[in-house]
């Protein structure tokens, strides 16, 4: 994924990447949480981190800025729960359950759901919304045509029955099995087929059938259109929201989107809120302020330094913790000498002070990384084996120890204490990191002045805006940035961040092949790594976790973990902790500390479970 947006530091990421650790399912919600709902607790006010209000924009889920909220009115027939254990795990959503098997998944939609004109969800709406999947590259096809799929990002549907009474049952391509075929098909969006499926050609499903079949030709002119039609339904402005959500929308303005309570909500009576405002925000300063002017029920995670959070809880608010599958580190281009070679991304490891620069960068929310292995402490502890985490390399600071290792690789160090190329070029580092990524650039301040400190004078350079520095990082036009790796808790996508695309891996039914040369190539690593005497492949090894299920993953973790670690393509700095804050003033009973599963997902979700009801 990408990095969150740079006004919220680290805010979508804690969202994406929070763990499950309890199971919660909305029978025993309703046991213990059931509050008065029914739209008597008033108006809840929060903000939206994943997406920022747009003026003008459509209330189209598939817009690229679209002014539609998950949870609130954007559906799903399943929540996830970030499970690192079981991926497919899932908080029910339009689904009430759901039966997997070999050929496809059966669901059964919850009693009585509704859209907001008080008309039901039928199969109707699950197949055209299944359909528009495939129009938006979040469906197939996901290997070349009539290719037995193992695994994949997308998934592959090839049909969706309505066996009446509510039970659908949704049909994976012939051929294909995808690990994550129940998850990935229960958290599509579900949206009105009255109001979209007229936005689809009338030949959706044959085309959709030519993408998956064995005519490669047919198979790409069906991709194409699928495309086109893809841009079509992005632009669509429907004149009002129809929502089977809690909520539907009923005014937006620059300032503010304004949601009312849907009467025909499956499960209207647990909804307490009357109504939900979402602000717009320019920046975390403009957060903080609403908070402490206790303006907000709910935050989401900011990048806060320690006297916001201070000044943030004595305004009253109660600081909430969940996991972050997520990992702030240095990354480095390897084809820009010298970061390819080990011995300096070794030696730069052990003079970077991680607890120091943590503790500036990301006081709140940071956990210094214990090590380099491409996956957060938490989750790789829970993976490797008590002997495989103590051959783990600490890179605790030892200036020795990088002096030693880059004197034998021909560096030398000159009167004045700086370092010099093995030319005699003096060694400069320039540490790149993006405007608004405030933990970023609070960080570069103290792995600069370590740096230099040691004899590689290092300043912090700033790119403007988020999307400049991805184009130009991927142009290769920086040597030394910052990067979010560890983006789990797939282990896949996680790995997939350090030998992916930006390594020039390419990945195919588990299959990756290697490019040096591909676009967006940044990082140059080799393609292979000796460790422990074995040549290895990371990115073949990235992408055989794809298509291995997570219960025997261990062994190729351990492998990746170690070559990570020796080879420190990227330098983890910090793992993040999804921290939230709640408002006990206007509504109570918010999910706590431990319950991960809730807490992975916005407060609307909470809100169908019975949570967050009127004082």
């Amino acid at each position: 994924m990408s990095r969150p947006k740079p006004l919220v530091a680290a805010l979508a990421v804690a969202t994406i990447a929070a763990t499950a650790l309890s199971a919660c399912s909305s029978s025993s919600a309703k046991k213990t949480n059931g509050g008065t709902g029914g739209g008597t607790g008033g108006v809840f006010t929060s903000i939206d981190a994943n997406n920022k209000i747009t003026a003008g924009a459509p209330m189209n889920p598939y817009n690229a800025a679209p002014n539609m909220f998950l949870g609130y009115n954007i559906m799903e027939l399943g929540f996830t729960k970030n499970d690192p254990a079981d991926p497919n795990a899932l908080l029910p959503g339009l689904a009430a359950s759901w039966t997997a098997s070999d050929t496809g998944l059966t669901i059964q939609l919850q009693p009585g759901a509704k859209w907001s004109d008080g008309t039901p969800v039928t199969a109707a709406d699950i197949k055209t919304s299944l359909a528009i999947a495939y129009t938006q590259g979040t469906a197939g096809p996901v290997a070349g045509a009539g290719g037995t799929v193992v695994a994949g990002s997308n998934f592959e549907v090839s049909d969706v029955k309505d066996l009446g009474g509510g039970k659908i049952e949704i049909d994976q391509q012939p051929g294909v099995k995808n690990l994550y075929f129940q998850r990935l098909v229960l958290t599509s969006t579900i949206v009105n087929d009255k109001v979209y499926g007229s936005q689809l050609p009338a030949d959706i499903w044959t085309q959709i059938a030519a993408v998956q079949g064995t005519d490669a030709a047919a198979a790409s002119a069906a991709s194409t259109k699928l495309a086109a039609e893809g841009k079509t339904i992005a632009a669509f402005a429907p004149a009002k929201d129809i929502s089977a959500g809690p909520f539907v929308e009923t005014r937006v303005n620059p300032g503010e989107a304004l949601l009312d309570r849907n009467p025909y909500f499956y499960a209207a009576s647990k909804i307490s809120p009357k109504q939900v405002i979402l602000r717009s925000y320019s920046g975390n300063q403009q957060i903080w302020g609403y908070m402490n002017g206790g303006e907000l029920d709910y935050a989401p995670y900011t990048s806060m330094p320690t006297n916001i959070l201070n000044q943030v809880l004595k305004a009253g608010y109660t600081r909430i913790d969940a996991p972050s599958y997520v990992s702030a580190s240095i990354a480095f281009n390897e084809k820009q000498a010298p970061y390819n070679l080990t011995p300096v991304r070794q030696a730069l490891a052990y003079v970077i002070d991680r607890d120091a620069v943590t503790k500036v960068g990301e006081p709140v929310g940071g956990i210094a990384a214990p090590t380099t292995t491409g996956l957060v402490g938490s989750q790789s502890d829970t993976i490797l084996s008590a002997d495989q985490k103590a051959a783990l390399n600490p890179y605790k600071p030892d200036p020795a120890k990088a002096a030693s290792l880059l004197q034998g690789a021909g560096f030398t160090k000159d009167a004045s204490g700086q370092w010099h190329l093995p030319d005699g070029t003096p060694w400069k580092i320039t540490l790149q990191t993006v405007n608004g990524f405030s933990d970023w650039i609070a960080a570069s301040t103290i792995v600069a002045n370590e740096l230099t400190q040691f004899g590689i004078p290092t300043t912090a350079a700033i790119t403007a805006d988020f999307a400049t520095y991805q184009k130009e990082m991927g142009a290769g036009k920086y040597a030394v940035g910052w990067w979010l790796v560890a983006l789990g808790p797939q282990t896949d996508k996680a790995y997939a961040r350090i030998y992916g695309s930006a390594d020039g891996f390419s990945v195919a039914n588990g299959q990756a092949t290697h490019n040096d040369s591909a676009a967006g190539n940044w990082e140059h690593t080799p393609a292979t790594y000796t460790v422990n005497g074995q040549s290895i492949n990371p990115g073949q090894l990235a992408a055989q976790l794809s298509v291995t299920p997570v219960s025997a993953q261990g062994p190729i973790i351990a492998q990746l973990a170690a070559a990570t670690n020796q080879e420190v393509p990227m330098i983890q700095i910090w793992n993040y902790t999804h921290v939230m804050f709640t408002l006990d003033k206007r509504f109570t009973n918010y999910p706590k500390t431990g319950q991960d599963d809730l807490l992975a997902n916005p407060p609307g979700v909470w809100m169908m479970q019975g949570y967050v009801q009127g004082k």
